[in-house]
């Protein structure tokens, strides 16, 4: 299945123009499914040697597609992963379909999961204050690393980012005289997101240490221990054992992101302006975070109101 595949990635990047995590999310996605339709691994080399450009050996209808999500959600799959999964999988069998690698396209009867109604996980600010002042006390010490880690959590509270763009940040991203930064999201899109100054200032620590780490011609603005690509599960990995140290509820890094929409809807901002924070395609995602604040409304109501 491998030729398939490269010619897919070809597609998407070419044709579709997507970013470079996008791409892997849908590679990654297609091969697990066709791993899972593949009779063995060893079957499956073998008709990628003997039939390297067609679809023809493997079983690709809508009971096998069923199957691996219901497979997947077995294993603990969330639902919004298997939502993405699906929808993955059906671009692909769209491609697959019009390069006419197959006779008939069965994801196109494939219902997509429904999401969990769960909010997104919250801290409070003073959660959030306790957290940034711990890594800021921990990178006092000097160490890279250290600093690294406090620049990289000030940056995703301050400007909302999910994880995978804080590794696609250039050296060339911040205007720090403007205390602005460009964010390439989802769908290779840009957008200009202001931060503040504890930002700012984190990021200025670590460049002043960044070519410690950094190798040569490297133009990544955040490396890894070794100076190459930063791994998004470093990042989670680090924000995890800070929240332990710090004392405050765990958190990953998209609930610092969840965390920064809600406060800055608590500040006043209209929805419009945190979807452009964000980076949100569709007004529907942001509006998830109203939920959060209408609850904290809810509670406060019900203490303080005499008639509540």
């Amino acid at each position: 299945m491998a030729p398939v595949l490269s010619r897919y990635e070809r597609y998407l990047q070419l044709q579709r123009d997507l970013s470079a995590n996008t791409v892997r999310a849908y590679l990654g996605d297609v091969r697990s499914f066709l791993t899972f339709v593949a009779p063995s691994p060893e079957a499956a080399d073998e008709l990628a040697e003997s039939s390297p450009n067609t679809l023809d050996d493997f079983d690709l209808s809508l009971p096998q597609l069923r199957g691996w999500l219901a497979d997947l959600a077995r294993h603990g799959e969330a639902r919004a992963s298997l939502a993405r999964r699906t929808s993955a999988i059906r671009q692909f069998f769209t491609w697959a379909s019009n390069e006419g690698l197959i006779d008939t396209n069965p994801a196109l009867r494939l219902s997509t999961p429904k999401r969990d109604s769960r909010l997104p996980t919250v801290l409070r600010e003073g959660e959030i204050e306790t957290l940034l002042q711990q890594a800021e006390r921990e990178a006092a010490d000097g160490e890279p690393l250290a600093i690294r880690d406090h620049a990289i959590f000030e940056l995703i509270y301050a400007a909302g980012l999910r994880v995978g763009e804080v590794t696609e940040l250039t050296t060339t991203s911040l205007d720090a005289s403007r205390a602005v930064l460009r964010v390439v999201g989802k769908g290779n899109k840009t957008r200009m997101v202001p931060i503040g100054r504890p930002a700012v200032t984190a990021l200025e620590r670590w460049s002043a240490v960044r070519g410690e780490l950094a190798a040569p011609g490297s133009d990544r603005l955040f490396v890894g221990a070794r100076g190459g690509r930063l791994d998004p599960r470093t990042i989670r990995a680090a924000l995890h054992r800070l929240s332990a140290r710090a004392g405050v509820r765990d958190v990953a890094p998209h609930g610092l992101r969840h965390s920064a929409a809600t406060h800055v809807l608590d500040g006043g901002a209209d929805l419009r302006t945190v979807q452009e924070l964000l980076g949100h395609s569709s007004l529907s995602t942001t509006q998830r975070y109203t939920h959060v604040t209408q609850e904290k409304l809810r509670a406060a109501f019900n203490q303080a109101h005499p008639r509540a």
